[in-house]
């Protein structure tokens, strides 16, 4: 092949790129720093309340300050909004007119987990359990056999919120969903995979010794709950807590591991909640470290995405347009105007290709980990069902954006035609009148216990999130 025609193709065909082979050793050890500090905020918010609450200490110490619906704003201001603990809004106010539009990075902070019943402390021959309604959408023999941390809040008669969080530090203990042994599996073996674990059976085990005193000694024969009275003692004593007030409560399992780098060379990330916190964190910084930017930028922390977006702390609720709302009168400018105007990345993972399971993916159109963060002009299902379906306009635009700042980034969507599918929070931003397209960073094994991504993947996303806020 002649070197014109090299040439030729260099300049007319589409290339993906390793972030390797793009960027410097310096560029390469500012990924591996600035994914230590992600490693921190994903251990410290293994809920969307942790991540909101890790997600304000940020904001606070980068000079944000609180903000309620109707206070004054101006140019310049660097505020938060708090909606129930449970979702974020933070904001740069712009030295432009707000009807020029708002740059809007929406992440959200919920995870596919296990949360307990109402009524779930329960023993059954010696053991005690919890009751459980797995949340969002998990592959249930994945969490059965691994360490899981007690993670939540409970609200007591008296009206107090405590916190719960057990089994992440040196020396707590741990729990755990048994399992089969492979002796006696014959018929468990032989079931679908989706249904070789039922949802009831998700049980967790949390005690096995009974309670008991000098005065009141532990009888063989008795019929109390006495391992169940060992829990609800222990609880009680560390937290105040009646098994009445666990009916005001949210708690849930969650895997107890802490974040590891992966291979010899440490190049990628494992832990629990990538999913859709390696875009939340992004976002955050990007917005905490914006100073005197032109268009106001706004970043979101969403809740309940896992679940529908649904409730008064999910994107199909009114927060985002109250805000905009509020922040519109007070400086004067037509909210309908402002939404017109406002470009919005959502910011949610992209399926990482996995050459062990490559006949679900089509390589054309796979995000590949190590290659940058991934545009996705769609979601959805089969013919495009539940989709955003951004522009080819707003496609423009962001990649304009990307090309300019020497971001690396590459195109994807959700595995093979017909092979499955899935949807993000675009779809309700797009409703308000905003052009929306998704951006993420590839993940493998999503929505598992343990979940990988690649830290270059992650700094370009946080790059891409810089270069879109200027």
């Amino acid at each position: 092949m002649s070197d014109k025609t090299k040439a030729m193709k260099e300049e007319l065909f589409y290339s993906k790129k390793s972030v390797y082979e793009v960027r410097g050793e310096s560029e390469i050890k500012a990924a591996y720093d600035f994914a230590d500090g992600y490693a921190k905020f994903l251990d410290s918010s293994k809920t969307e309340r942790e991540a909101v609450k890790a997600g304000i200490e940020i904001l606070i110490a980068h000079g944000f300050s609180e903000y309620h619906l109707g206070d004054s704003v101006a140019a310049g201001d660097k505020r938060y909004y708090n909606n129930r603990g449970k979702s974020l809004i933070a904001f740069v106010i712009g030295s432009e007119p707000l009807e020029n539009g708002i740059r809007i990075s929406a992440a959200h902070v919920d995870s596919p987990r296990i949360d307990l019943k109402q009524h779930s402390l329960y023993e059954d021959t010696g053991f005690g359990y919890l009751k459980t309604h797995y949340y969002g959408g998990i592959r249930k023999y994945q969490w059965a056999t691994i360490p899981l941390a007690l993670h939540g809040t409970i609200v007591k008669k008296n009206g107090e919120s405590v916190d719960v969080k057990i089994g992440d530090e040196p020396g707590d203990p741990v729990f755990c969903i048994t399992d089969l042994l492979p002796h006696l599996s014959k018929d468990q073996s032989g079931k679908p995979l989706d249904s070789a674990f039922s949802g009831e059976g998700l049980n967790v085990l949390v005690g096995s010794r009974p309670y008991s005193t000098e005065d009141d000694p532990y009888k063989t024969n008795d019929p109390d709950e006495r391992v169940k009275l060992a829990v609800m003692k222990y609880l009680n004593d560390k937290y105040g807590v009646t098994e009445n007030d666990l009916i005001s409560s949210e708690l849930c399992v969650v895997p107890a591991d802490k974040t590891r780098d992966i291979g010899f060379d440490r190049a990628m990330l494992g832990g629990y909640g990538h999913d859709d916190r390696v875009c939340s964190y992004p976002i955050l910084m990007a917005t905490a470290e914006a100073e005197n930017p032109e268009k106001t930028v706004m970043c979101i922390f969403a809740d309940k995405e896992e679940i529908g977006s649904e409730g008064n702390t999910g994107m199909q609720s009114s927060n985002l347009t109250d805000v905009i709302s509020e922040i519109s009168k007070c400086l004067g400018a037509d909210e309908t105007l402002v939404r017109l105007h406002s470009l919005c990345l959502s910011a949610d993972v992209a399926a990482g290709h996995d050459p062990l399971y490559a006949d679900v993916f089509e390589r054309m159109n796979s995000a590949m980990c190590g290659c940058g963060v991934t545009l996705v002009k769609f979601t959805g299902s089969r013919g495009k069902g539940g989709s955003n379906d951004a522009s080819a306009e707003t496609v423009y635009k962001v990649r304009k954006i990307f090309d300019d700042a020497g971001v690396v980034w590459q195109t994807a969507e959700l595995g093979k035609v017909d092979q499955g599918g899935g949807g993000t929070v675009a779809m309700y931003i797009s409703k308000e009148n905003i052009d929306t397209i998704d951006l993420g960073v590839p993940v493998l094994s999503m929505h598992a216990p343990f979940e990988i991504i690649s830290k270059v993947d992650l700094y370009e996303a946080y790059l891409a999130h810089k270069a879109f806020n200027k």
